[in-house]
């Protein structure tokens, strides 16, 4: 993926194209912003690029957290309908999945470059073998249909009952190139708080829960 201009991406992140009708809308709302004033030429032309693409993959389901029930839907999004996927196989009776599909749901709005998918694995026997999947939570990333990360369980997380943030998994997924750029705001995990506060006087029987979660099969 074209890098693109840091002033750029700083606009497309805090004016979502998603609030914006059209393009002059975007930028009649810059009008009073200081940054705006320092935009070149050739800043301006990649704004326009970027927001019509933007536009285009919010039309595409980008941005949502989508369940699939069907595993060819899945293959084909994969193979040919994004560049950038992450998916994530679960069962929908387990505690740490559940917790995995709060911090995705708060990825994929944000980082609409890249398309995040679930299915639960007892929709997809194919993919479950053909991708030996074994330990739940699995969330795999693909670049171009391409398997390029996966993370098990909490995995590669720094997982502890306080500290495993959305945050911590957008670095992990950044890393493996299956998200374009820093967007998370550490203060705004909302997924993280959520958890901890639900957790609260009860982490015995969290802990409990989780230990029986892994081996599904």
């Amino acid at each position: 993926m074209a890098s693109i201009d840091p002033a750029v991406a700083s606009v497309l992140d805090t004016h979502p194209p998603k609030e914006y009708s059209d393009e002059t809308e975007l930028l009649d709302s810059l009008d009073d912003d200081p940054a705006f004033e320092s935009f070149r030429e050739q800043r301006l032309q990649q704004l326009h690029e970027e927001f019509n693409k933007a536009k285009h993959l919010r039309n595409q389901e980008h941005g949502n957290y989508t369940e699939l029930k069907d595993e060819k839907a899945l293959m084909d999004i994969v193979n040919t309908g994004a560049e950038l996927c992450v998916v994530h196989f679960f069962k929908s009776d387990f505690h740490r999945c559940a917790i995995m599909n709060r911090h995705l749901e708060q990825l994929a709005p944000p980082h609409f470059e890249t398309r995040f998918l679930r299915i639960n694995v007892d929709n997809a026997p194919f993919l479950v073998t053909k991708l030996n999947v074994k330990v739940l939570p699995c969330v795999i990333a693909f670049k171009k249909g391409v398997s390029v990360d996966r993370v098990i369980g909490f995995e590669g997380l720094g997982y502890s009952e306080d500290t495993f943030s959305t945050k911590d998994l957008e670095r992990r997924l950044l890393q493996s190139g299956s998200l374009v750029r820093e967007k998370v705001n550490e203060g705004h995990d909302t997924a993280s708080l959520q958890r901890n506060h639900n957790n609260s006087g009860s982490r015995s029987q969290a802990t409990k829960v989780d230990d029986d979660d892994d081996d599904w099969d």
